[in-house]
């Protein structure tokens, strides 16, 4: 079937909105691009990132040179977790997402950004996608995790919940933070692929560091567009499962009757807060008020 993407291109796309990743089309330059980032991410997130992300870099030959064939990613990955990586040229429907998900198989874009949006793009491209969350694949309880969210979202479709759904997403698959033995790391996808934010999310006074509770966290609004005002924290990816591994249903139920709904800058009473922030760079204006 035909769609429009998002950015006004018409694809041609199959019934799972999968399309041939196509690598001989990537030019010399985009190749040259994803290099570039990869260096630059790697470099930074060295003491940044959780071990578990370095460690899939590693595993997954990320940096072969250029944008990967997801062909050999998918082997390389499937032999660790039995996960896969398709093409797909921009967000699918949240049935076909969470699908995807729940046979294991992870959604990439496929197309790189552009030049002058090298440190800020809104659409997921194939380095967010793949650099930022494949490698967190290879670790068996993160994979886990993520079909077990796959599986939790085929189950939450007419309950009126995808949006706190996507709230779990988002504050951990995508802005997630981890303590290790040796101080807070990072192991969201938005966070690793991302300069700037990488340094943020650990290092500014500004944001909240607020320890995950999963009736909380599927109670508060994000920020789509600019640093997030709280970074939802774990102390083990076994914890991030286990809270995922039960019967949603009750939860689903006291979501819906209860009808909460706290600000991204909140802490509320119960909140086990690592670090309470200034919200100083929200307040004033946050990338707006740079852009100004």
């Amino acid at each position: 079937m035909l769609i429009t993407t998002r950015l006004g291109r018409q694809v041609e796309v199959n019934a799972d909105y999968t399309v041939d990743q196509r690598w001989e089309r990537f030019t010399a330059e985009e190749h040259d691009r994803w290099d570039r980032l990869y260096a630059r991410q790697e470099q930074l997130l060295e003491g940044r990132a959780c071990d578990e992300f370095m460690q899939g870099l590693k595993l997954l030959k990320l940096s072969d040179g250029g944008i990967p064939r997801f062909d050999d990613l998918s082997a390389r990955l499937g032999k660790l977790t039995g996960w896969s990586v398709v093409a797909v040229p921009d967000l699918v429907p949240d049935d076909v997402f969470f699908d995807h998900l729940a046979n294991r198989r992870f959604p990439a874009g496929n197309f790189i950004r552009s030049e002058r949006e090298l440190d800020y793009l809104q659409e997921p491209d194939v380095f967010h996608d793949v650099f930022g969350h494949v490698p967190m694949l290879a670790n068996p309880a993160f994979a886990d995790y993520m079909e077990a969210y796959g599986k939790g979202g085929q189950r939450a479709q007419g309950k009126g919940v995808l949006t706190n759904l996507a709230r779990l997403y988002w504050y951990t698959v995508e802005f997630g933070l981890i303590n290790t033995k040796d101080g807070m790391r990072i192991y969201g996808a938005g966070i690793v692929s991302s300069k700037a934010e990488s340094i943020y999310s650990l290092e500014s006074d500004s944001p909240h560091r607020i320890h995950f509770d999963l009736k909380r966290l599927m109670q508060t609004d994000y920020r789509i567009d600019d640093f997030q005002q709280t970074y939802w924290v774990i102390d083990s990816f076994t914890e991030l499962l286990e809270a995922t591994y039960q019967d949603f249903g009750p939860l689903y139920d006291a979501l819906v009757t209860e009808d909460v709904k706290h600000a991204p800058d909140a802490i509320v009473e119960g909140d086990r807060v690592h670090h309470e922030g200034t919200q100083a760079y929200a307040r004033a204006g946050g990338r707006l008020a740079k852009a100004g």
